[in-house]
């Protein structure tokens, strides 16, 4: 099945080793530039480049996103977190986007969106999953965070590179998807 195709997943991601355990329910297979959009406007420290945000809601007008939404007991009216990704070839795959309300930071949901997006692309034959964040040549708290987040989740850095993006340095990260590799899910609890 193509990613974003319309689906929905239940993930139970342990954020904590002291915390409960939050139930995520990831939905997948429309486009959502609205969601985007509000959640980008939560995180100005990563998406607080206007024209930067206008092009990802843009973006997001044609590609399919994953949505994040806590379990039952919460009663959100709106997804908590969206993922957009790209295919650039059969056998590999981008997380293009992803943004999480920081209400809900280290709760599970982004664990539950990768989770969601790597069961579409393996069943679809994908090999290779990368995403690109600020790399570690330009310090930053907040991008320090995301490095870790998605190591926890099974991702290597693979190159920093320079030009991508004006006066910043993006670290290219990758995963294999491949039979036998762990899963997304819970594969580094506490982090």
């Amino acid at each position: 099945m193509r990613p974003g195709a319309r689906r929905g997943y239940r993930a139970v991601v342990r954020h904590d080793d002291k915390a409960e355990r939050t139930a995520w329910r990831v939905t997948s297979g429309e486009p959502a530039p609205g969601e985007v959009e509000r959640l980008l406007r939560l995180l100005p420290g990563w998406f607080g480049i206007e024209s930067s945000v206008l092009e990802y809601v843009a973006d997001a007008r044609t590609r399919p996103a994953y949505q994040a939404w806590p379990g039952p007991r919460f009663q959100a009216a709106e997804p908590s977190g969206v993922l957009l990704a790209a295919r650039h070839f059969p056998a590999s795959a981008e997380i293009y986007l992803m943004a999480v309300d920081p209400a809900w930071h280290r709760r599970g949901a982004g664990r539950a969106l990768v989770a969601a997006l790597e069961a579409d692309l393996i069943a679809d034959g994908v090999e290779f999953l990368q995403v690109k964040t600020q790399g570690p040549a330009r310090p930053d708290a907040g991008y320090t965070k995301t490095r870790q987040f998605y190591a926890g989740v099974g991702f290597q850095p693979l190159e920093e590179i320079y030009g991508l993006w004006p006066g910043l340095p993006c670290l290219i990260m990758i995963k294999s998807l491949r039979p036998g590799t762990s899963p997304s899910t819970d594969s580094h609890p506490g982090r």
